[in-house]
């Protein structure tokens, strides 16, 4: 086993910056990382040397890439990207968690200790497997010593927009990029029963179907409430941030006929956090992130259904300002433009975020990650390669699945289109990436150089320099 990793990234606005940090600490200590589109990764797989794999889910889209990644020689580790708000246990194990995917799994990283204890609770959990309570990278870049990396960029905001509202919206189960990825496909005939869209994997169709109503309404009263705050705040621009896999259009046709609406998903959310006066939202990540940055978050609950409020998305909800009507939304944005009021506060809340958030403070969920790796590296120095018939099968099915994929990316609607793609992964140059590294690095206070070598359109190679 070669001292390389591999840090995929789906979703670029939401990974890219973590996963940046993580990379770069991974390289101080010796690692190759191989880092970018979690696509062009698994199309180039075979090309790479037996390494660490961060996968981010575990669900049965994942088997196929995991036997794959097997027969390479590559050993899988693993946090799940969505366990932080998640749905009851039942769903989210029928939903997130594939039995024979997770076999294939050496080692997972918890993002705290209600992560972890979920998935002892799992019943196909392999006997034996290490569960490490890390945190994640995303939770190291809300951390007060990370927060210059993004300050430049929250002032360029600042200056652009002025004063502003943020709002953040969670409702791809309802409004994805394309239809089919709903949680159910669109009816050909009135009356007609629904099919499962994408979304609705591994959910029974009573959950799904209360959750579609819980979110068709709460998206409905979003659309309802962006303009009325341009009414009611007309010294406030209004920034809508569309979910990273939501359908935009709705909100451009919102802003049409408003003067200070503005539609934006660009780069990473903490800089608009940081720069916002408020962020509005109804059980999404940001309201967690708000809340660990002190920036005052508002949960809106005019409409939808308590049992998901207060289930499903407890965790977001619960840690920002609850609003159940839109008077009361106006009084809150009021009392907190005036000093009144800042973040939301008080013990529960904080108990609630260390239990479902480690390395909050000391040392970071990066580091602690890089540790366990460099384990993982140890334990492995006796572990036998895969024969040369077992790679020639890998590299084949790498080749087939390309090809499948290549094909797929032709047919209306479907996630491999290249204007999908983009939307997800817009994709950064050598010199942006290399800026982002540079910042990194002074924040950690390292001076070791580190080489960065573009390997594919989206893939790139960080490793440290050895001087000759």
């Amino acid at each position: 086993m070669n001292r390389s990793l591999i840090i995929p990234v789906e979703n670029q606005v939401r990974e890219l910056d973590a996963k940046l940090l993580l990379a770069c600490i991974a390289a101080r200590h010796g690692f190759s990382v191989i880092i970018g589109s979690r696509l062009e990764i698994s199309f180039r797989i075979a090309a790479f040397p037996p390494s660490i794999y961060l996968a981010k889910s575990m669900t049965a889209r994942s088997l196929k890439m995991f036997r794959i990644m097997c027969q390479l020689g590559h050993i899988i580790a693993c946090w799940d990207e969505e366990a932080l708000i998640h749905p009851p246990a039942k769903t989210y194990f029928s939903r997130r968690l594939s039995p024979e995917a997770i076999t294939y799994v050496s080692y997972l990283f918890a993002w705290g200790e209600e992560n972890a204890e979920l998935w002892r609770q799992y019943p196909f959990l392999p006997s034996g497997m290490p569960i490490h309570l890390t945190g994640n990278p995303r939770g190291d870049m809300l951390r007060p010593e990370m927060q210059p990396f993004f300050a430049g960029e929250a002032e360029q905001l600042r200056q652009k927009y002025g004063d502003f509202l943020l709002i953040n919206t969670n409702f791809s189960f309802v409004n994805a990029f394309y239809p089919d990825q709903n949680l159910f496909q669109p009816v050909k005939n009135p009356g007609e029963k629904p099919c499962y869209g994408r979304a609705a994997v591994g959910m029974e169709r009573y959950f799904a179907e209360g959750l579609r109503d819980h979110k068709q309404a709460v998206f409905e009263s979003f659309q309802d409430m962006i303009p009325r705050l341009e009414q009611v705040f007309p010294e406030l621009t209004i920034i809508v941030r569309p979910h990273p896999v939501e359908n935009p259009a709705v909100y451009h046709r919102l802003a049409v006929d408003c003067q200070r609406v503005k539609v934006v998903n660009e780069g990473n959310v903490i800089p608009w956090l940081l720069a916002s006066r408020a962020v509005i939202h109804n059980g999404c990540t940001t309201g967690v992130e708000a809340y660990i940055m002190r920036v005052p978050a508002l949960s809106y609950q005019e409409k939808g259904d308590p049992g998901y409020d207060n289930g499903f998305y407890r965790l977001p909800n619960a840690l920002s300002h609850q609003c159940s009507d839109f008077t009361g939304l106006k009084q809150t944005i009021s009392s907190i433009l005036v000093g009144e009021t800042g973040a939301a506060g008080g013990r529960e809340r904080r108990e609630l975020m260390a239990g479902c958030l480690a390395s909050q403070d000391g040392l970071l969920a990066s580091q602690r990650i890089v540790e366990v790796l460099e384990k993982i590296i140890q334990e492995s120095v006796n572990n036998p390669l895969p024969s040369s018939f077992e790679r020639f099968m890998g590299c084949s099915k790498v080749a087939r699945r390309r090809l499948a994929k290549t094909i797929k990316s032709f047919q209306p609607n479907s996630k491999y289109r290249s204007e999908f793609q983009r939307y997800r992964y817009p994709g950064l140059s050598i010199e942006a990436l290399c800026k982002k590294i540079k910042q990194l690095q002074s924040i950690l206070g390292c001076q070791q150089k580190l080489d960065i070598e573009k390997l594919g359109d989206h893939v790139f190679r960080i490793t440290p320099d050895h001087p000759s």
